[in-house]
């Protein structure tokens, strides 16, 4: 399962950055379909993707960084891409700041069924928040440490640096949600930087300053489009595709289940539907080819969890 979730999240991670190049693009017959290649976005971000590549073969540390760069240069030239400027003022973050309308998500029940139903109103909200946020960042979290090679095999116990890491996360989404941003939780991205070799803690704190900075210069920051960061997500995602060569592919009730959680990161859209199905199924094929035992308790109750996130919000 964990390499299931490093492997769905470099799946996920080709889709943004295909779908940012325009390489593929929405279909109403086949609901996915390949876009125009003769477009220069799609030119462009392959011609960054193939940079990338020679250059992280040559041994070039900043290879993704100077893959962007050379695709961002190179849109200017050609005038399909504009320069900002460097400096602007930060926005005020009065409007959102302390606007939190608890209340708001209870009055939803209340007008139509009084107190219960305005309890069971949080309660929805409640259990959809702490379904995605804390499985999609588990997921990150599992998936990018395990491309990182930071995971040891075994049970959870032995990864204290994962609780820590949850900590942190879910202390940001507190913080971010009383800021107003949105939820500030580990993204998959982050796999970027373990492509570029950080395997420490202060690859994060590198980013979160020039992110800080980036409020500053953010005209600067957007003269760099979409389609020139597509290269470096897709160089990555191929990286974290080689987490599938762990897979026991000759134990179906290990294989079915890492196939589903990797397909449906990318095919919903969301790292945490990924790990749903893959709890749900995992359970479910050892349960019915008598290997129940081999599930862990908190394994089934994961499982429950989701299947009652299902039912209640069949369409979320």
């Amino acid at each position: 399962m964990r390499s299931a979730v490093a492997a769905g999240i470099g799946m996920f991670l080709g889709l943004i950055a295909l779908k940012n190049a325009g390489i593929v693009v929405a279909n109403p017959a086949t609901l996915v379909g390949l876009g125009d290649m003769t477009s220069a976005p799609a030119i462009l971000a392959l011609i960054g993707l193939f940079a990338i590549a020679a250059l992280h073969a040559l041994k070039v540390r900043a290879a993704i960084l100077i893959g962007i760069l050379l695709v961002t240069v190179i849109s200017m030239v050609i005038g399909i891409n504009q320069f900002g400027g460097i400096f602007s003022a930060p926005p005020s973050i009065a409007p959102t700041f302390l606007q939190l309308d608890v209340f708001g998500a209870l009055s939803k029940g209340s007008e139509t069924g009084g107190a219960m139903a305005a309890l069971e109103s949080l309660f929805h909200v409640v259990l959809v928040l702490v379904l995605v946020e804390i499985f999609d960042a588990t997921g990150t979290l599992v998936g990018v440490a395990k491309r990182a090679g930071l995971l040891k095999d075994g049970p959870i116990q032995d990864n204290p640096g994962l609780s820590r890491a949850l900590m942190a996360d879910s202390t940001a989404i507190v913080a971010g949600s009383l800021i107003g941003t949105s939820s500030t939780t580990a993204y998959v991205e982050s796999a970027s930087g373990v492509a570029a070799g950080g395997r420490t803690g202060l690859t994060a704190v590198t980013v979160a300053v020039l992110f800080i900075a980036a409020m500053f210069f953010s005209p600067l920051a957007g003269s760099v489009p979409a389609y020139a960061t597509a290269p470096a997500l897709l160089f990555v995602a191929g990286l974290m595709m080689r987490e599938f060569s762990d897979v026991d592919w000759e134990n179906i009730t290990e294989s079915a289940p890492a196939v589903l959680t990797a397909i449906m990161m990318p095919f919903t859209y969301s790292i945490a539907n990924g790990l749903a199905f893959g709890f749900i199924s995992y359970a479910l094929i050892k349960l019915l080819t008598g290997r129940a035992r081999e599930v862990h308790p908190a394994t089934w109750l994961i499982a429950a969890l989701f299947v009652l996130r299902f039912a209640a919000f069949p369409a979320g």
